[in-house]
């Protein structure tokens, strides 16, 4: 007899967990419920007055009888209240969830729980403020996974691009290259579904646009219509859903340039345009932007100096991360600024640019452009991976980088294309790091795993 008593109290506790969970810390639930509660209840109260007027007042007729049998009247006065406050609060709860339920039904997901849903929801919006500094695929692989964490994400992204689709939109209509901006808004959008991949959809030579992307087209189009390049990428995200922004390093038109040592010819060559870099012979050593004394973007320059966290990198070091390094005023808000600052190292070389570049070549080269050491951490790649194109090397921590530098290293690889970070891997890396220093982190059983 216990045995079944036990039985059915774990039945009855286990079928009210899931309706427990509404009142969890820091969904946002039960204030607005209990103020419902409170509203009902009065309203509950003023209905009953009314009712009991009417009962003491009304001549005898023969509903009576049966209006007595209703309020139960031949039970204890303690029990009916116990019995029709229960049913109360049963409806009103069901009610509730029902309201709910059908008004976030278009926007909970397929095989997920509307409980779920609202609590990721609230979790990422109250989820650190962090800043991203880069461009091309790298740090729109980072913004990929980032976003399951938090939705305070600023991206910064450099606008001295000239190739591709890119750079003859910026020569022939004379817009910022929408190109780094369309992928970290397509990286950051809600759903990485139809409409983000008609955002990043390229079409043909033959189709007579040149190879052009619609994403980029559409920025450039909103550019003109409302007068405004960063206009135009806010009303692009909006139509993404993206969680987070997006900003240029600056608004001017910049071009990135380079001296190059040729070690064969043993001299020196100058090269104008990011695109022409990589595919000039010879080591790059510096770099620095025409005009070299651009004016950042003052949201950018907000965004790092309130951020929680600052993740430089991945990705090109000379022409996605060091141009927005280069904006004086990005460079003197990264060094005043409180947050964390992490470098994401790559985790192989780039042919044309970072030949035969080791994880500590790395990190010196962006400190000698920026005068001086600026990282808390440096977030490495540790397994050893095979596959890797032709004259691409991996980029692995060494013991020069550990002796001088705060360093992490784990496996951040994607397994498929082990030139590149998988996203799930170096988010998780970077967010636990990140709580480990700030605090711990609640409810990370949710996070994506990989």
């Amino acid at each position: 007899m216990q045995s079944r008593q036990k039985s059915w109290l774990s039945r009855v506790f286990s079928g009210a967990r899931p309706l427990l969970r509404w009142l969890e810390p820091g969904i946002g639930v039960k204030r607005y419920f209990f103020v419902f509660l409170a509203g009902t209840t009065l309203l509950g109260v003023g209905l009953t007055l009314l009712i009991l007027d009417v009962y003491r007042t009304a001549p005898d007729t023969w509903w009576l009888p049966i209006f007595s049998s209703l309020s139960l009247r031949g039970l204890e006065r303690p029990l009916r209240i116990l019995i029709f406050g229960g049913i109360g609060f049963g409806l009103v709860l069901y009610g509730v969830m029902g309201i709910n339920r059908s008004l976030l039904k278009p926007f909970v997901r397929p095989g997920k729980q509307l409980l779920d849903t609202v609590t990721n929801y609230r979790r990422r919006d109250r989820g650190p403020r962090v800043v991203a500094i880069g461009g091309g695929n790298g740090l729109s692989s980072l913004l990929r996974g980032i976003k399951f964490y938090t939705h305070n994400i600023t991206a910064i992204v450099t606008v001295a691009d000239d190739g591709g689709s890119s750079g003859e939109l910026r020569q022939k209509l004379g817009v910022l290259p929408p190109g780094d901006i369309r992928n970290c808004l397509a990286a950051l959008s809600d759903d990485e579904e139809l409409i983000t991949q008609l955002f990043k959809y390229r079409f043909g030579e033959s189709a007579g646009l040149n190879g052009h992307s619609l994403g980029n087209l559409l920025i450039t189009a909103l550019s003109d219509i409302t007068g405004s390049f960063e206009t135009a990428v806010a009303e692009s995200g909006k139509v993404l859903a993206v969680r987070g922004r997006v900003l240029p390093s600056t608004l001017h038109d910049v071009k990135l340039v380079a001296d190059l040592h040729q070690v064969g010819a043993d001299r020196e060559v100058r090269v104008k345009g990011e695109s022409n870099i990589p595919t000039t012979p010879g080591k790059v050593q510096q770099v620095w932007l025409d005009p070299n004394n651009p004016e950042a973007y003052p949201p950018a320059i907000q965004a790092i100096l309130g951020a929680e966290l600052i993740i430089i990198g991945p990705g090109s070091l000379f022409t996605s991360i060091l141009p927005n390094l280069l904006v004086p005023d990005i460079a003197a808000a990264l060094k005043a600024s409180r947050a964390f600052k992490f470098y994401v190292c790559n985790v192989a070389t780039q042919p044309g640019e970072t030949d035969g570049f080791s994880s500590y070549d790395h990190v010196r080269t962006i400190e000698r452009h920026l005068g001086g050491r600026v990282f808390h951490l440096i977030v490495c790649n540790s397994k050893e991976m095979t596959g890797l194109p032709e004259n691409v090397q991996q980029v692995m921590p060494e013991l020069k980088l550990e002796e001088n530098y705060a360093v992490y290293s784990a496996n951040l690889v994607d397994e498929e294309q082990p030139w590149r970070h998988d996203p799930i891997k170096l988010a998780r890396s970077l967010m636990d790091l990140f709580y480990e220093r700030t605090g711990p982190q609640t409810l990370r059983e949710d996070y994506p795993n990989r």
